[in-house]
């Protein structure tokens, strides 16, 4: 990485992946020089965790980024696409993790383990799409075992936790808990969904085919990461009464015959993946023990479908707070700087 520090503002500081990608900054030692806390006004003058000191909070929609090199936005797609733009004028590079700019063709999206090339591009615009989190895990995975032998479907079913929801599906889950535990009546807000003990087969809006807005991102999403409007993915997004670490039921099929103990050692060797596969109890990752606070990309249950030599069927668990969102974004920002910048 280069020894030059670099001055980083991260917009939405203080939601959870703001805050998160403060800790991440620091954690990775990436070269900060200064950082920039930022927000909306309502939240000018709180203090966020940088490493072993905090930084006040300061108002977005005031902030000059003249003096800034990187900006990580994760405040929500309408704040990307008002401030990324003063960003980018300023002279600065964007990472940003919302939906704003992912499906734009000048526009690179970006795994690090899996395209890091595409950054090549983020010249045009001086913006990154971080994608979202059930791809990012998804591709971590599948990407090795793509160079193998060549992806031609995936039937993908996830199960995600109430933080992909943010701060809020995290104290809807809490606080639903508590009162079924205690034997009170829930009180719904209106369009709330009752989490606490149920699964709720409904992320984001409902498209026009049918599929939810997040089944369709992880359509989109991993043709354009593979570079392959081919390969062909039928995913079902469902919500899960657990607070953090998306997990996934996968099922590939590929152009030439893989077997179990070929997909095992590309696994292993893949960056950014911890294979866990033993056929025993608990050899395997869960989202509460494994994914949560950490950083790789687990797999396991890996097994060969029954019925043919070329496709294989994998259970894939990350912390989409972290892996699925802020790690990711710094890690695409350590590329920038180290070959690109």
């Amino acid at each position: 990485m280069s020894e030059r520090q670099w001055n980083v503002a991260v917009v939405g500081a203080t939601g959870l992946v703001g805050e998160t990608l403060c800790s991440v900054l620091a954690e990775r030692r990436f070269p900060v020089g200064r950082l920039h806390a930022l927000a909306s006004e309502h939240s000018r003058g709180k203090r966020v965790a940088f490493g072993n000191r905090h930084v006040v909070v300061e108002d977005l929609s005031t902030f000059d980024f003249a003096d800034v090199d990187i900006a990580l936005f994760s405040a929500g797609a309408a704040v990307s696409r008002e401030h990324a733009p003063r960003a980018t004028a300023a002279g600065a590079i964007v990472i940003d993790n919302t939906s704003a700019f992912r499906y734009d063709h000048d526009i690179p999206l970006v795994v690090p383990e899996v395209n890091p090339q595409a950054l090549a591009q983020a010249d045009e615009r001086r913006i990154v799409a971080n994608p979202n989190c059930s791809t990012i895990q998804m591709m971590v995975a599948l990407q090795p075992l793509h160079a193998l032998a060549g992806l031609r479907r995936i039937d993908v079913a996830t199960y995600q936790s109430v933080s992909g929801a943010g701060r809020a599906g995290i104290e809807q889950l809490a606080g639903q808990t508590a009162n079924l535990l205690n034997g009170r009546d829930l009180e719904l807000g209106e369009g709330e969904p009752r989490i606490a003990f149920n699964v709720w087969p409904q992320i984001d809006v409902f498209e026009d085919n049918g599929y939810t807005r997040e089944e369709m991102k992880m359509v989109w999403e991993s043709q354009k990461i593979l570079g392959d409007d081919s390969i062909v993915i039928n995913p079902t997004a469902v919500r899960v009464p657990v607070f953090y670490a998306h997990s996934e039921a996968v099922s590939a099929e590929f152009e030439r015959e893989i077997s179990v103990e070929q997909a095992r050692a590309a696994l292993e060797n893949a960056p950014g993946v911890t294979v866990l596969d033993e056929a025993v109890h608990g050899g395997y990752p869960t989202a509460a023990i494994s994914g949560t606070g950490t950083d790789p990309v687990f797999v396991g249950r890996l097994r060969r479908w029954l019925d043919r030599p070329n496709g294989l069927n994998m259970w894939v668990v990350a912390d989409n707070v972290r892996k699925g969102a802020a790690l990711n974004a710094v890690q695409i920002a350590e590329l920038l700087v180290k070959d690109f910048l």
